[in-house]
């Protein structure tokens, strides 16, 4: 996921606001449990770690790449309503050209500060807001991790349909949830001088790093929800466990884009989580909206660990504030 500049600003807030009680575990706003997704970042704020995040798939390089990555992300509350997380990814990139080696190394580390802003338990919506920083030459230069720093501020928000009316009791499982970031480069261009080996002059070449609008979401249809909060029709306990869901990944460059092609990539991921009371599993396909997206389906599958409900009163504790109160996905409230 991604990262940002009020942060100075964001944790002298957060910090203003440290709770006198104890906190809820996970992001469970009135009846709605909105659980980690796999491409976008969840609204909520919570000590959380996803470990293993496991993808593959073919790159929009011509010709493709398939590359195939390992991360992690671990997330810890200072107080209730305020989070760091950190996170890195370890990749493998296919050669091009078959009789030549691959590439594999770390991407740059990313950190991102996230401050949850409102809650409301009555309409099932939860907004939070945060910054994320792509930390410039932490990574390796042989897989496309950038020398420079990257600032992206993020707006999260999840809605769940749980105040429809009776007559459309069956959509009140459905939620939705979102993001909409600015990634902002520390650098807006990098020149390169070379010597022409034919002519023996030096030349330049300069890139510019374009800025780029990180945007998506989810739509979900919550199975426990279903039969805790609207109606229980009998069905097997693994359904009862089942969140199915589509999300949509886009990046969109909208400045600086002098050397780059101003067209929007990014994946559309159906798949499905089985959420249980300490973890939850996710797997999802990542269909290319483009051919510049990809050149065929993928495959990201996740474990996600709720730290708040393994451990309440150790690491999944804020650091200023009471232990957590454990909270199941499965109780109606």
């Amino acid at each position: 996921m991604s990262i940002r500049h009020a942060l100075v600003g964001l944790s002298g807030l957060a910090l203003a606001l440290i709770p006198l009680s104890g906190s809820i575990a996970h992001e469970i706003v009135g009846n709605r449990f909105f659980p980690a997704t796999l491409s976008i970042d969840d609204p909520g704020v919570n000590d959380e770690l996803s470990l293993p995040t496991v993808d593959s798939f073919k790159t929009g390089d011509v010709p493709p790449i398939r590359q195939r990555d390992i991360s992690g992300e671990f997330s810890k509350r200072i107080t209730e309503d305020f989070a760091v997380s950190f996170g890195t990814t370890y990749a493998f990139l296919g050669p091009i050209d078959p009789t030549a080696p691959g590439a594999n190394g770390f991407q740059n580390l990313e950190t991102t500060f996230k401050y949850r802003v409102f809650k409301n338990p009555e309409h099932e919506f939860v907004m939070s807001v945060g910054v994320s920083v792509e930390w410039g030459g932490t990574g390796a230069d042989s897989v496309g991790a950038d020398p420079f720093n990257t600032y992206t501020p993020t707006i999260y928000f999840g809605k769940g349909l749980g105040d429809l009316p009776d007559t459309l009791s069956w959509l009140r499982p459905v939620a939705i949830t979102g993001q909409i970031g600015y990634a902002i480069p520390a650098r807006s261009s990098t020149t390169t001088f070379a010597i022409d080996s034919d002519t023996g002059e030096l030349t330049a070449d300069t890139e510019f790093h374009p800025k780029v609008l990180n945007w998506g979401g989810t739509i979900q249809y919550s199975m426990p929800y279903l039969k805790s909060s609207v109606m229980d029709l009998g069905l097997p306990d693994f359904i009862n466990h089942l969140i199915p869901l589509v999300e949509a990944n886009m990046q969109t460059p909208v400045a600086n884009t002098l050397t780059s092609v101003r067209v929007t990539t990014g994946t559309i991921n159906p798949g499905v989580i089985w959420v249980d009371n300490k973890f939850q599993l996710g797997v999802e396909a990542l269909i290319p909206i483009n051919r510049q997206s990809g050149t065929n389906v993928g495959v990201i599958a996740q474990l996600h660990l709720y730290l708040d409900d393994i451990d309440p009163r150790g690491i999944g504790k804020p650091i200023f504030g009471g232990a957590v109160q454990p909270a199941s996905p499965f109780a109606g409230r």
